[in-house]
């Protein structure tokens, strides 16, 4: 239900908040925030806004340039469940300080454009997204990287490496239990230890107002886990993505624990991916509802072939960093052939089997959870429309287990981008489709371009890694 200015004034009263905090979120996809007093907040801030530096966010402004001003959304205003200090919070969206216009590098700002432009074509009023956000709970992380030397070691009271040792990470005896490699799927307690961390998670997540479908342990051993929260449209996802990171890595950490949301923390097991659930809805009905291929409508599927033709393009947004494609790699139940399919969870999309057209959705399946969902979900949004505007045939559907086919019988089957270079080459090749309704503009784009190559790849180009040392020393 919308808020108003007055009715969020009057929200913090009744829960005698004492600060105000302002959370907004970078070029790359992490929370930023800002907090004062709730004596420095009323009506107004909801039309003046909170001024800051913009030359100190990433991705954003240059010093010459660096003012900027961040304008609360009423709509977000929730108390922070994790502040010793009573605290109102809100999501904010970033402005010029003296136009008061629209920042076009603010991802949220990218979102709101996406949902505009969908109704501006047409061809429906809502597009509604659904992420399956995976992560690992550790218990402990260390890493570093000098002229001489380089390392990470994570470890967990889970982790199969630890079924040898007499002391887990958290001090206690080992009792045994840790699941094997690509074992972690389902198990009860005591093999699952995380159970009650997941379900405080899941509470948390809804005295926010997020719906939690469902919580349970994922594949890999060492503490993989998902936490599946309600659809909803594209920007309200996208900020719920932002709340879901956060409150995961909080309650982790009352207990102790850390969380990572990097698509592959460690070799030898499953990676996190992030399955994004989509639809278009019209008049408050389902468009993608159907008598075509898995009960599809031919507007679904025609959406279906734009994600798969710019896919290549889609991955500097769903797969954005250099990790990403450790995961993305055959045999771990990464999507790596775009395809697409009824049930079938070896394609790049997968249309899942429902009971009633109002659930009749698409499922796509290479995105990861570094991804910053607002422009992830802006970018599939626009491949999609393509998609339907120009009606791309997504050919036919794959049925086999992709991952057992042949060298042969793949040859036709075209795959996602090996590296993050390669996903941003795809990008700087075919971006047109995003820039259909100024979603996204020129100076996003090589903006994107420009952070993801001087500040990840050209730095990862430069380090040696420790395993060249097992592959080269003796050379």
């Amino acid at each position: 239900m919308a808020k108003t200015p007055k009715e969020v004034v009057a929200y913090a009263k009744e829960n005698k908040a004492a600060m105000v905090d302002i959370k907004f979120t970078d070029f790359p996809g992490t929370w930023q925030h800002w907090t004062c007093p709730v004596s420095q907040f009323s009506e107004s801030t909801f039309e003046n806004g909170y001024a800051f530096d913009g030359s100190s966010i990433r991705g954003w402004q240059p010093i010459n340039a660096s003012d900027m001003c961040m304008i609360p959304d009423p709509n977000t205003a929730v108390m922070d469940p994790f502040t010793k200090v009573p605290t109102l919070t809100m999501i904010a969206d970033i402005v010029d300080p003296i136009t008061k216009q629209s920042y076009s590098r603010d991802p949220r700002y990218v979102a709101h454009k996406a949902e505009a432009y969908l109704k501006s074509t047409g061809v429906g009023d809502t597009i509604n997204f659904g992420p399956e956000a995976e992560f690992f709970v550790f218990d402990s992380v260390r890493f570093d990287q000098t002229s001489n030397s380089a390392y990470h070691f994570v470890d967990s009271v889970e982790g199969r490496w630890n079924s040898g040792s007499e002391i887990l990470p958290d001090g206690s005896t080992n009792l045994g239990y840790q699941p094997q490699h690509k074992g972690g799927y389902y198990p009860v307690a005591p093999v699952d230890t995380l159970v009650d961390i997941r379900a405080e998670m899941a509470m948390e997540l809804e005295k926010l107002g997020i719906v939690v479908e469902a919580q349970h342990h994922e594949v890999a051993t060492g503490g993989q886990c998902e936490i599946d929260f309600r659809f909803s449209s594209l920007t309200a996802t996208a900020d719920h993505l932002m709340w879901f990171k956060y409150v995961i890595k909080n309650v982790a950490r009352r207990y102790g624990k850390t969380v990572t949301f990097m698509p592959k923390p460690l070799f030898g097991d499953n990676g996190s991916g992030m399955h994004c659930h989509q639809s278009i809805w019209k008049d408050g009905k389902p468009l993608f509802a159907g008598d075509k291929y898995g009960g599809l409508s031919e507007l679904g599927l025609h959406y279906i072939g734009g994600i798969l033709k710019h896919a290549r393009t889609l991955a500097a947004f769903t797969n954005p960093t250099t990790n990403s494609y450790r995961r993305l790699v055959p045999g771990f139940e990464a999507p790596v052939n775009l395809a697409y399919s009824a049930r079938n969870r070896s394609a790049a999309i997968r249309i899942p089997i429902v009971s009633s057209p109002n659930a009749k959705r698409i499922e796509v399946r290479f995105p990861d959870p570094s991804a910053n969902g607002y422009l992830a979900f802006a970018a599939m949004c626009m491949a999609g429309l393509d998609g339907v505007k120009n009606k791309i045939d997504p050919g036919q559907a794959l049925e086999k287990d992709i991952y057992s086919l042949s060298p042969e019988e793949l040859k036709n089957v075209p795959q996602m981008p090996g590296s993050l270079e390669a996903s941003l080459n795809a990008l700087r090749e075919d971006h047109a489709f995003l820039l259909k309704g100024d979603v996204f503009t020129e100076d996003v784009i090589h903006k994107w371009l420009d952070y993801k190559t001087e500040n990840e790849l050209d730095p990862i180009r430069l380090r040696p890694v420790p395993y060249e040392f097992a592959l080269y020393f003796d050379i």
